[in-house]
């Protein structure tokens, strides 16, 4: 089970893929024994206040995971371009119990937080808080 913490301030502030603040996210293979329980492999995010999802690509990156925003898509679910292709959202992910702990990166904020994922089969929890106020997503596996 993997769970991403990190703020989604996108109640508090719109713009173009506030539910980046999520992309904190991680990717596990559909079904793949391989992935099963790692935040590796692509995931898709909930939609921000325009409508806007992301799919997030989780990796290896040395003893831990790192994620970064590859594609959006518009509520339609065709691509569109965005200045967060690119965006590297988090790092450090490493395991603690059934968790991974790290840092995230949140562009509609320019910010960074501690974050936190929980992966249980194909959904991943990604949440986050500043201070009393906490959000969270769950993302879906699509490969």
């Amino acid at each position: 089970m993997l769970v991403i913490q990190i703020c989604d301030f996108s109640k508090f502030k719109s713009g173009l893929m506030a539910s980046a603040t999520l992309v904190l996210v991680a990717v596990v293979s559909l079904g793949s024994p391989l992935h099963a329980g790692t935040p590796e492999g692509v995931w898709l995010t909930e939609p921000d206040a325009k409508g806007q999802r992301a799919h997030v690509v989780s990796s290896r990156c040395g003893n831990s995971f790192c994620g970064t925003i590859t594609e959006v898509f518009d509520r339609n679910g065709a691509p569109v371009a965005a200045p967060t292709v690119g965006q590297r959202v988090f790092w450090d992910m490493q395991a603690k119990g059934d968790t991974f702990s790290g840092r995230a990166y949140v562009p509609a904020h320019r910010r960074e937080y501690a974050a936190r994922m929980q992966v249980n089969g194909n959904q991943m929890t990604v949440k986050g808080c500043l201070g009393p106020v906490c959000q969270s997503q769950k993302w879906r596996r699509v490969r």
